[in-house]
């Protein structure tokens, strides 16, 4: 394993083996970062990525609780994004994380979904908007200060709901409704101001699919066309949790412990 934090260049960069050792990894630091938030404040506040790669994350936090100790009644909760539809949809977000995380999880964490049962995508966002006012205090610019993002990104760049060029990255409320071309679909997304008041954000990446995409948005600043770039949070910290293959053309934005 590598670590890596050129901190005039990329965040904090942590190289695994393999997506099985990223996900062991990152256990591992979502464990530690949620015992501190609850340590410091009685409860922690955790955003659930979606899509396929955090799976794996869910389902080994899940399966050996054992090995990730964590007051697990004190954890709220959320999501980052979601597909607009039904919770019982095999595409809900909602639906995955029920099945992977919640099922065998000690404890009971409150858990709350985006909604996706009202009369538009445009209602359920304000109603999430409502969620987050009541749920997690405000940072500085009224967003809700969440403890931990969980975040991934796809092969386009874009991460949660944010699909490069599409509204909701210029978006001023913390929750948007966006419609995505590229799927033809709706969904509901946290907003880059939302991601940007985190205390903490931790992206996962794996597969040599990514290496093209993961290497600009390190390496390139800030981009509309990567909407995974405009993550950075100003009073917080950013980290990756990345494989070998995902980090494959990163050269030297990687730096050997102590180099």
């Amino acid at each position: 394993m590598i670590t890596a934090a050129d901190s005039a260049r990329v965040p904090a960069v942590t190289v695994s083996v393999d997506a099985e050792a990223v996900m062991v990894s990152a256990a591992r630091r979502v464990c530690d970062l949620l015992t501190e938030a609850v340590v410091a404040r009685g409860v922690a506040s955790l955003v659930l990525a979606g899509g396929r790669t955090p799976r794996g994350l869910y389902e080994l936090l899940s399966a050996s609780p054992d090995d990730w100790p964590l007051r697990w009644d004190r954890v709220q909760l959320f999501m980052g994004d979601e597909r607009w539809v039904p919770a019982d949809h095999g595409d809900s977000n909602q639906r995955m994380v029920r099945e992977s995380l919640l099922a065998d999880l000690p404890g009971d964490p409150v858990f709350h979904p985006m909604p996706t049962d009202g009369a538009s995508p445009a209602e359920d966002a304000a109603r999430y908007r409502d969620c987050l006012a009541r749920e997690v205090p405000e940072a500085r610019g009224g967003m809700p200060r969440f403890d931990l993002i969980l975040l991934g990104m796809g092969d386009d760049g874009h991460t949660a709901s944010l699909f490069p060029d599409t509204p909701a990255i210029d978006a001023t409320e913390p929750v948007a409704e966006v419609h995505v071309p590229k799927f033809d679909s709706w969904r509901l997304t946290l907003t880059p101001p939302a991601l940007n008041a985190a205390r903490h954000v931790l992206f996962l990446v794996t597969g040599a699919d990514k290496a093209p995409v993961l290497a600009r948005v390190l390496g390139d600043g800030p981009r509309r066309e990567l909407p995974a770039s405009l993550v950075n949070p100003a009073e917080g910290e950013i980290e990756w949790q990345v494989d070998r293959q995902a980090a494959a053309l990163l050269g030297g934005l990687v730096r050997e412990p102590g180099s």
